[in-house]
């Protein structure tokens, strides 16, 4: 949703080294690293400093809740992402990866 305005096209999916959590704050949390795999999207972005700005509002960064970091995925992107800078967030690991089957 915050991202959308500063998306262009569809995306990609893929996947990236780490693992995710379920905050229990109906948003994850990951790490990335190791060799847990998560799955998820890159997307090209518009005006990328802004929309970085923006997202660093919305992902806490300021306040260190998660830190803005660069990630290599298996579809040979580099991309940007958010990891989780407090181990109070990590609440329940997903191991599959996968937000959207968090169930």
């Amino acid at each position: 949703m915050h991202l959308a305005p500063f998306v262009v096209g569809d995306g990609i999916d893929t996947t990236v080294a780490g693992d995710v959590y379920d905050t229990g704050l109906q948003y994850p949390a990951a790490r990335f690293g190791g060799e847990g795999r998560i799955i998820g999207r890159v997307y090209e972005l518009t005006d990328l400093s802004n929309a970085l700005a923006h997202l660093d509002q919305v992902e806490g960064a300021v306040r260190g809740l998660y830190r803005r970091v660069t990630v290599d995925t298996e579809s040979g992107h580099t991309a940007w992402a958010y990891e989780c800078g407090d181990d109070a967030l990590l609440v329940r690991h997903l191991p599959h990866g996968d937000w959207a089957r968090r169930g």
